[in-house]
């Protein structure tokens, strides 16, 4: 147990590996989430490869630490909550995989499309830069949507169902929220990382897509109300959470009209933290929803290693994060500056 002194307050190891395992994923989609929509828009706002060579460069240096995230919370999971982790991979087993297959292919792309001087060349880069900065978090929200929306788990904590069980109207919903939001996401970054007409059509695009995703999400929390039950559980804290959600994403929309991108791009950050973070605390203290039998939910308590795993874990990870994070900080400090075509013909 992990007790906080000034305030009456017990923290259990296997809450607190919850907690870090929600935090990986938030900071995954914080982000990864403008990695994923500066591909998108490299297909909708850049007009010829130069363009689209500056936007690539803006996530350039930061996209493979920026995917550590993802590994480290399917490491996280694994050794703190390993059948919360078997049940999760094994019955989504074939999008997690096609996942990995588009994030290797994202990879490769970023490192070879520049090797060869030739249109087509760096044309089919280009593609498997864009598909999987589409599909990828897509695929994510739909496995986010299903976690919360229930999933048909027997007593043995084995997943099984048909392909209409993962995949349906409220999950494509989920897919589509998260993809509209990273796309939105690393507009409002383009702006802060480029200037002139790429700056202006990210800007341009940014506004318009605002009423799309604004629509999205209203529409994924009011069904989120009636096809789930987080809202029972868990309304008091999901209540303000959607209200100051939707007030950020206004003001969101609002700094980035004023120019204020620095602002638009903080207001966008919380929107991702509090709507990733509000589909954890749905869960708490569950990490699987059973919709054959609640009694065949996986738990913080029924899917934890034992005490003795989590405590290691817990010296190793508080040791090691400051670490993490400080370099993290200091790439970002070092690479702030914004990327324009002058400089990009220099090199």
């Amino acid at each position: 147990m992990i007790h906080l002194t000034g305030r009456d307050i017990t923290l259990s190891l296997n809450e607190l590996w919850f907690i870090l395992i929600a935090v990986l994923f938030v900071g995954f989609f914080f982000l990864e989430g403008y990695d994923f929509g500066v591909g998108m828009a490299t297909r909708f706002v850049a007009r010829d490869q130069l363009e689209r060579r500056i936007m690539v460069n803006t996530i350039g240096p930061f996209w493979d630490a920026n995917e550590v995230w993802l590994i480290t919370a399917g490491g996280a999971m694994f050794a703190a909550f390993p059948n919360w982790y078997a049940t999760l991979f094994s019955g989504f087993y074939i999008p997690l995989v096609v996942m990995l297959l588009l994030l290797i292919a994202r990879g490769t792309a970023f490192e070879f499309r520049a090797k060869v001087a030739h249109p087509k060349w760096t044309g089919t880069w280009d593609w498997a830069i864009f598909i999987p900065s589409l599909l990828v978090p897509f695929l994510w929200g739909v496995v986010f949507s299903a976690l919360v929306y229930g999933l048909p788990i027997d007593s043995k904590m084995n997943m099984h169902g048909v392909f209409t069980s993962f995949v349906n109207p409220y999950t494509v919903l989920g897919g589509v929220l998260i993809t509209l939001l990273c796309l939105y996401h690393g507009l409002v970054y383009l702006c802060l990382r480029t200037d002139e007409d790429i700056q202006a059509r990210a800007r341009s695009l940014a506004k318009r897509l605002f009423w799309v995703l604004a629509a999205a999400a209203v529409a994924f929390i009011v069904v989120s109300f009636f096809v789930t039950d987080i809202f029972e559980l868990r309304g008091a804290l999901l209540y303000p959470i959607y209200a100051v959600d939707v007030l950020a994403l206004i003001l969101s929309a609002v700094f980035l009209s004023k120019k204020r991108d620095g602002w638009a791009f903080g207001m966008n950050v919380g929107v991702i933290l509090l709507t990733v973070g509000s589909l954890f605390i749905g869960l708490f203290p569950r990490v699987m929803i059973s919709n054959i039998n609640p009694a065949n939910n996986l738990t913080i308590y029924n899917a934890a290693s034992g005490s003795y795993s989590l405590t290691v874990m817990t010296i190793v990870a508080l040791t090691l994060l400051p670490f993490v994070i400080g370099y993290s900080i200091w790439s970002y400090y070092v690479f702030r500056k914004r990327v324009t075509k002058k400089e990009t013909l220099q090199y």
